[in-house]
């Protein structure tokens, strides 16, 4: 008899038959609110109406066009309309399936633009599982372990990760700044240094937002050096932390490539590199194609996802109920010293727990995400040492249902501490 694989561990019991909104119902019809969103992915919520139809009436004229033989008309208005939400004059998109691709691909077009052979990531950053996404994951051994050896060429840097390094946001930011520097100095070379690759909040590494003055010390050094600077938004961009973008919370700046994926489509597989045409013009003829990238179906409900946070004003609902997401969760943090730091921007808040010495606590957090799900609130964790419960409900979230959360919240906090 097959199975799945007995590696692939599941973060919760629930067999899922359907969603709706917010909430995913079991076989027994067991009703479960969803702060998990498929990791990110479900943006409009499980099933929305609009994305519905959208791939129904699409599914129905065609399924599959690949781009690198025919074009369709999906693809094209997609490419049009991200045109109205993107960082202005990154106005060139390579279509693909999943986030690790994605940054496969902004990888292979940094060294071939460039002509340098090295990047630099940060710690706690976790860019995918391919190969060399993996060589460029430090959210964990997990993503890299056993696989070796991993692509040359990263360096890792710091992050200016200011609860556990405990400093102040400025310090932490003058910390990372300085580490960098030293980087630069010592590892990989300015004129050897293709791209910087930066989660603008880290998403397994923590829920880790970066300060706008850190974005802004790399946006600098990256212009001094000729070094690209490549914002990768697969977690925390589509409306997720409040803006459309989580790099626009810092003022002026703008990536050279920005990569997407996760909430994009709303639970189809569709990511995406952008960058200007004058960047993507120096790829190598033939180094962007696949099979499946750009497909139809992913890309009617990309359009109608774009509809939905439009018309439904989600961007600005992810702030608010963020806000009051936040609120609430600080408020349990006061009366539970086993919560050590509460985090985050917009639907994108972790709750880290430590020991009283300040060590990470994986096994409460772990016990906390169980209990919540036994109680019907599905959540999972992150972090390098797993002691962050993470909290990303889809964008159509109601003040209700974060009352909803919050309530539920406090009771397997309190289960699992006492």
């Amino acid at each position: 008899m097959t199975q799945l694989s007995p590696v692939l561990k599941q973060a919760t019991p629930v067999i899922a038959t359907r969603g709706e909104g917010m909430y995913l119902y079991d076989a027994d019809d067991r009703r479960y609110l969803d702060f998990t969103a498929g990791v990110g992915v479900t943006s409009t919520g499980h099933c929305h109406p609009r994305v519905v139809e959208a791939v129904r009436r699409q599914a129905g004229q065609l399924i599959h066009g690949q781009y690198t033989t025919v074009l369709h008309d999906q693809l094209l208005t997609l490419t049009e309309r991200l045109g109205e939400v993107l960082p202005a004059g990154l106005d060139s998109l390579f279509y693909l399936n999943s986030g690790s691709e994605a940054v496969e691909a902004a990888l292979r077009l940094a060294r071939q633009a460039t002509g340098r052979q090295n990047v630099i990531v940060f710690d706690g950053s976790f860019h995918g599982r391919t190969m060399g996404a993996a060589a460029m994951s430090t959210a964990g051994t997990r993503f890299r372990a056993g696989i070796g050896p991993l692509m040359p060429g990263v360096a890792v840097a710091p992050f200016p990760y200011a609860f556990r390094l405990s400093m102040s946001d400025e310090e932490a930011v003058e910390h990372a700044l300085r580490g960098l520097d030293h980087v630069l100095a010592t590892v990989s070379a300015p004129a050897e240094t293709a791209a910087m690759f930066i989660e603008p909040v880290l998403g397994e590494g923590g829920f880790v937002p970066a300060p706008p003055s850190f974005l802004a010390g790399l946006r600098e050094r990256a212009d001094r050096h000729g070094i690209l600077l490549v914002a990768d938004e697969i977690q925390s961009g589509f409306g997720r932390t409040g803006a459309f973008w989580a790099h626009q919370h810092s003022p002026g700046l703008v990536p050279d490539v920005v990569i997407t994926a996760k909430g994009l489509a709303s639970g189809f597989p569709l990511s995406a590199i952008a960058a200007s045409t004058e960047l993507m013009s120096r790829a190598w003829p033939g180094s962007q194609g696949g099979t499946y990238g750009g497909n139809a179906v992913a890309c009617a409900a990309a359009l109608a996802t774009l509809d939905v946070i439009r018309d439904e004003g989600l961007v600005a609902n992810a702030a608010e109920q963020g806000r009051l997401l936040a609120d609430g969760l600080r408020r349990t943090a006061a009366d539970v010293p086993a919560i050590a730091d509460v985090r985050g921007a917009g639907l994108m808040l972790g709750n880290e727990f430590c020991r009283p010495d300040g060590s990470p606590d994986a096994a409460t957090a772990q016990r906390v995400q169980r209990a919540a799900a036994d109680l019907g609130l599905l959540l999972l964790t992150c972090g390098v040492h797993s002691n962050v419960v993470r909290m990303l409900p889809a964008l159509v979230v109601t003040g209700a249902q974060i009352g909803e959360a919050l309530g539920l919240w406090d009771k397997a906090v309190a289960t699992a501490t006492r």
